[in-house]
């Protein structure tokens, strides 16, 4: 009998692994459901959907293609920044203001990727984050549109009508669910990039570029799309973000922002579907409680991200699929 549950536990494991696999849109749904019923706070719960979906993006090109970039506070921002300037300078309505920040992140994006993917490794990390520097002092110097230092303020949208359903955004509750369900779209859409041709190039490349390269791929090409689409998904998470304060602070372009990302993806799974949320997950949580503790939160925050990198250099969900599946 003894020998009969050791052998099928890993099969128990596998298949589990595989159902999740096949139905992970539905699983991360689930999951994110029941999060403002079991977290401290339901902002606390918002703002890791929000930098979940922030680190999803930034997945596409780290985790799925192999390219490291310091510079998506940039799409982050100006995705904030295009809602919320739409919002308080046009009086646009909601579901005009969050695709024009989508919009103009994907543009900044566009053009930090044409000027960026002549270069390669490290030399890539760095042209990026001098191009968002140079985002964050353009936006700063705008302080007429954007408030300059004070960020800018007066992002409030108090109502959502849809017809037969109307709910109040001051309502914790139904905010929460207002982000989720776009949340839930980019998800979706997140899913079936991966699931398609495009994403097993990205895949390609990120294996072995030269050999992409031989069997007749653009590589450039690719990795410049991606970089755009990466650009759109972390232009919607600053887009939410904006709504969800209420303001929207300089810090969102600052290249401390583009660290954090870079975090969140390394301590979820770099190249998994549910990484971004678990790391987007484990640092707020750790980042809420330990404040309350000490001032030097950072320390300790770096600290527990050191031990992950050294123990776990596959990330939580990594680490977790590595065990499931050896």
């Amino acid at each position: 009998m003894r020998v009969t549950s050791t052998k099928s536990s890993p099969n128990l494991f596998n298949r589990l692994a595989e159902i999740i696999g096949r139905y992970r849109v539905l699983a991360v749904l689930v999951v994110l459901l029941i999060f403002p019923f079991v977290l401290p706070y339901q902002a606390l719960a918002a703002n890791i959907l929000i930098y979940g979906l922030f680190a999803l993006g930034f997945n596409l090109v780290f985790g799925y293609a192999g390219v490291l970039s310091f510079g998506h506070a940039a799409f982050f921002g100006i995705g904030a920044y295009g809602t919320g300037i739409a919002i308080v300078h046009f009086a646009a309505p909601w579901y005009l203001a969050i695709p024009l920040g989508v919009v103009a992140a994907g543009v900044t994006a566009m053009i930090m990727g044409a000027l960026a993917i002549r270069t390669r490794g490290i030399y890539f990390a760095m042209v990026t984050l001098a191009l968002a520097q140079c985002v964050y002092y353009i936006v700063y110097q705008l302080d007429g549109w954007s408030g300059g230092e004070d960020g800018l303020t007066g992002v409030t949208v108090r109502q959502v009508d849809l017809g037969l359903m109307h709910f109040s955004l001051f309502n914790p509750t139904a905010k929460y669910f207002f982000i989720l369900a776009f949340v839930a779209v980019a998800i979706y859409v997140f899913s079936r990039i991966l699931a398609s041709p495009f994403g097993a190039v990205l895949e390609a490349i990120r294996e072995n570029e030269d050999r992409a390269r031989a069997c007749g791929f653009d590589v450039r090409l690719t990795k410049w799309i991606a970089f755009v689409i990466s650009g759109l998904f972390c232009g919607l998470a600053g887009a939410l973000y904006a709504i969800h304060l209420s303001v929207v602070p300089i810090e969102v372009l600052h290249y401390h922002m583009s660290g954090q990302v870079v975090m969140m993806a390394l301590l979820g799974g770099m190249g998994t579907f549910f990484g971004p949320f678990i790391g987007a997950t484990v640092f707020l949580l750790l980042e809420d409680v330990v404040t309350t503790l000490t001032s030097h939160w950072q320390l300790v925050l770096g600290l527990v991200f050191m031990a992950c990198v050294l123990f776990f250099p596959r990330g939580i969900w990594g680490s977790i699929l590595r065990w499931i599946r050896p």
